[in-house]
């Protein structure tokens, strides 16, 4: 049961191209957003879509994949982790962020 704790997964379409950083060493983050869709039946019985948007990062050997085969509206399923971090803006303000840590990433969809 412990490989079920904090495990995120997800399929959604790519919001944007990758935003890929390389830091000294070599090693790469990769940020993306994911679009994942949900409906459900309201009181008068309409169909209602929501969607939510998911911000996810990837280092090393993941974001190199992300980097070379994922683009904006691209298909793709995520494993990960939920994370938090938070930081002070230029104003002093802080500021909390909650993303996937992403472990795998599967591509879906046709293949372009």
């Amino acid at each position: 049961m412990n490989n079920l704790r904090n495990r995120v997964q997800l399929i959604g379409h790519v919001g944007n191209d990758p935003e890929i950083k390389t830091f000294e060493g070599g090693n790469k983050l990769a940020t993306i957003t994911l679009a994942t869709n949900d409906h459900y039946k309201n009181a008068k019985g309409e169909r209602v879509e929501q969607t939510e948007w998911h911000r996810l990062t990837a280092w090393g050997a993941t974001a190199d994949i992300i980097e070379k085969y994922v683009k904006k509206g691209k298909e793709i399923a995520v494993s990960g982790k939920l994370t938090h971090r938070s930081y002070e803006d230029k104003s002093g303000e802080k500021k909390f962020i909650t993303e996937v840590t992403v472990a795998e990433v599967v591509m879906l969809g046709k293949q372009s």
